[in-house]
């Protein structure tokens, strides 16, 4: 599983012959690519309707969509989407076949209304866990490669008692901004509890309200007490995660 970080929430995820976008955004200090620069995504997935996570949706509406079905209904109405994963979208809790991968939706502790003129819900703002094997009950399965991208969110004890337990991702994208979302210390809380074996943080320096040292937060994650590996990408670079 190949995972590409392109600044603030934007992650491209390769899994086997599958391409996924997650939250386009190019418009951050952190990436040198615009929306052109970047091949059609097999499938595009939002985890809310904020404009710096779905501001360049629009240049990928020939993908296949995965959102809730309030996202849906917008970006089929604003950016002519005509595919929805099962036609109308997915919601909380679902699990998913996108080609390759498999996408489990969890909430995310935020808010997600569309503050334009549509001025409506999106629904639940979500994360994402994606793998190449279908979610089981197997325990550790060796044979699993897991990442999950927990979207906008605040710490929530679903993730020690749900993802970590259930889900069993190997890697995690946290935000790290504060102010809008989690802060480093609370990530970092989040980390360990997820019990993953490689942390990247993300939304953070994109505007000044969430400016942070990312190695504040790698030195957090080891004081709470995780032996999780922090990586801190630069805008577009690659990590190729393997169980």
């Amino acid at each position: 599983m190949q995972l590409t970080w392109h600044g603030h929430s934007t992650w491209s995820v390769t899994v086997g012959e599958t391409d996924l976008l997650i939250d386009p955004f190019f418009d951050n200090p952190k990436t040198d690519l615009e929306p052109s620069d970047v091949d059609t995504p097999d499938y595009v997935l939002l985890t809310h309707g904020h404009a710096d996570h779905i501001a360049d949706a629009g240049a990928f509406s020939e993908a296949t969509l995965v959102a809730t079905p309030e996202l849906v209904s917008y970006c089929q109405e604003e950016f002519g989407y005509e595919d929805a994963v099962g036609g109308m979208g997915m919601n909380i809790g679902g699990t998913v076949e996108c080609g390759d991968a498999y996408v489990t939706m969890h909430r995310a502790d935020h808010t997600n209304g569309i503050m334009t003129e549509y001025d409506g819900s999106a629904g639940m703002p979500a994360g994402f866990v994606i793998s190449d094997t279908e979610p089981s009950e197997v325990a550790n399965d060796e044979d699993s490669t897991t990442f999950y991208h927990a979207g906008d969110t605040g710490l929530m004890t679903e993730m020690i008692d749900v993802i970590a337990s259930f889900l069993e991702p190997d890697a995690a994208a946290l935000p790290i901004g504060d102010h809008f979302t989690m802060g480093p210390w609370q990530a970092a809380i989040a980390i360990d509890w997820l019990d993953v074996d490689h942390a990247f943080p993300m939304h953070y320096d994109t505007f000044p309200p969430i400016e942070q040292d990312p190695e504040e937060f790698a030195e957090k994650v080891s004081d709470a007490g995780s032996d999780a590996d922090v990586h801190v990408l630069e805008g577009d670079e690659s990590f190729e995660l393997s169980s």
